[in-house]
């Protein structure tokens, strides 16, 4: 069914903040990275322009800011388990935590059709080490590297006059950032779903699986719903719509996403994120994720999780993908930093779920 197109791509780039590296990965990272040398991006940079684009903090995560805890399982397929020696490809009924959240700064943000919404997922399987990965919607990354991303928060500051970010700012980090233009424009005319259990999300990043006897293949990945799309239908006035919608679908009934692995073709972009792969790339049907239960952040088990994409297990490694490499290290210091601030209460309540609950009873 048709959808409406996301707003422009300058508003539907807010996605980066999906979760931060335990903290003796993420320092060696810092240290060994020229991307954070302090002649270049580092992290209080990019938290500082977070900041000047109206993060919020005060015990939020400085991006993703609203969201919800989710659980369920996984289960694999199988017919994944010649690329990749990772358990999760290889067993049945693998435990999951989640988190769905919308790629804003201020954690009591009005839901909107143009942002950008996420789901993080941290498997674990029994006596095997766990898996992290943070997916967006969009299906494409307009970000490059660690400059990309620290420009294009720099044009996301707000301007003090208006509360809102300088369209001339904006606009100049498209004209000087022509190789993004192409990606903008994939994720500037994606399909809008009506809400998150209707939602594919990407990984965005590359990654390389490997498989016991050595062969490695790079790869991408999509969370694709089982749910039938249905189109955006926005509820003025409501601020929690999506995720009021989220709290009904999953005391309706289990929601379930196919984990598709695209295997890289010879001329995809391994190492670069803004580059569109190639539409008959070969996919795997990994397996299915199934999500159960909904907790608001207030108390739920996602809460103190970083979902940082270079927690892997044996199986999958990282690509050279510098976006990596900034998204690992960046939220070690977002977590370090809520970590030690109160921590407000969230949008989605827990009486906000139970409301539903009750209502379905």
């Amino acid at each position: 069914m048709a959808q409406k197109p996301a707003r422009p791509p300058m508003l539907a780039l807010r996605w980066l903040g999906v979760g931060a590296v335990p903290a003796a990965l993420a320092l060696a990272f810092l240290w060994t990275s020229a991307c954070f040398s302090p002649a270049r991006v580092t992290q209080n940079r990019l938290m500082s322009e977070l900041h000047n684009a109206g993060s919020y903090g005060h015990g939020f995560r400085r991006a993703h800011a609203k969201g919800v805890c989710v659980s369920g399982w996984f289960d694999a397929s199988g017919e994944a388990s010649h690329l990749s020696r990772a358990a999760v490809f290889h067993e049945q009924h693998v435990p999951v935590i989640g988190r769905f959240a919308l790629a804003v700064g201020q954690p009591y943000a009005p839901d909107s059709t143009a942002t950008v919404r996420s789901m993080a997922l941290r498997f674990t399987p029994p006596d095997a080490p766990e898996w992290r990965t943070g997916m967006n919607d969009p299906p494409v990354l307009p970000l490059r590297d660690a400059h990309d991303v620290s420009d294009f928060f720099a044009s996301q500051q707000i301007d003090p006059a208006t509360g809102k970010p300088d369209p001339a700012r904006m606009k100049a980090f498209g004209a000087t950032h022509p190789w993004l233009k192409s990606a903008a424009a994939e994720n500037a005319h994606r399909l809008i779903s009506s809400g998150f259990a209707d939602d594919t999300f990407h990984s965005l990043n590359s990654f390389v699986l490997s498989a016991a006897d050595g062969t490695t293949t790079p790869v991408r990945w999509a969370m694709i719903p089982t749910q039938p799309v249905a189109p955006s239908d926005v509820q003025g006035g409501d601020h929690e719509y999506l995720f009021r919608k989220l709290i009904d679908d999953i005391h309706g009934h289990p929601l379930h996403w196919h984990l598709v692995i695209t295997v890289a073709g010879a001329h995809d972009a391994i190492n670069d994120p803004s580059q569109i792969w190639a539409q008959n790339d070969q996919t795997i049907d990994a397996g299915t994720l199934t999500l159960n239960s909904i907790e608001s952040e207030d108390d739920g088990p996602c809460t103190g999780i970083t979902f940082d994409p270079l927690v892997l297990p044996p199986g999958i490694q990282p690509s050279d993908d510098p976006i990596l490499q900034v998204r690992s290290a960046a939220y070690m210091r977002s977590f370090s930093l809520r970590s030690g601030e109160k921590h407000s209460p969230s949008a989605v309540t827990t009486n906000l779920i139970q409301a539903s609950e009750s209502k379905k009873s």
